[in-house]
């Protein structure tokens, strides 16, 4: 069983930045692919992001692309999801997500993962 905590969320201006960290913990020996996604209040969950295992394939949503970006340090265990130029409208918790993958694939789909974080709340002021 793979447990994942995500950290790094707050309260920022619009225009700021954030660092979001998805700390792996368990049977980690992989491969995995991760996602995130953000649930904003009333609304459904959507995704935001998402990285195949080896690094090389990267996908966004249009409402983030060129304003976020995601990484990995598989010797850490560890996914990022650098957010910049926030605006308002990304407000919600942001939750990661992953799954066995050994191919070069990326998920956009959150049923598509089976291990999920608590998340971590992110909140940004006009």
């Amino acid at each position: 069983q793979v447990q994942l905590v995500e950290s790094g969320g707050g309260l920022v201006q619009a225009g700021g930045s954030l660092r979001l960290t998805c700390a792996a913990s368990g049977r980690t020996s992989g491969p995995y692919a991760v996602g995130w996604f953000r649930q904003a209040p009333g609304k459904e969950r959507e995704f935001v992001a998402a990285i195949s295992w080896n690094g090389r394939i990267t996908q966004f949503a249009d409402s983030v692309r060129n304003r976020f970006t995601i990484s990995r340090d598989d010797a850490k265990n560890t996914v990022f999801l650098q957010m910049n130029n926030l605006k308002p409208e990304d407000t919600a918790v942001y939750y990661c997500a992953a799954r066995m993958s050994s191919g070069g694939y990326y998920y956009a789909g959150d049923y598509e993962y089976d291990h999920w974080g608590q998340g971590t709340r992110v909140t940004v002021s006009a």
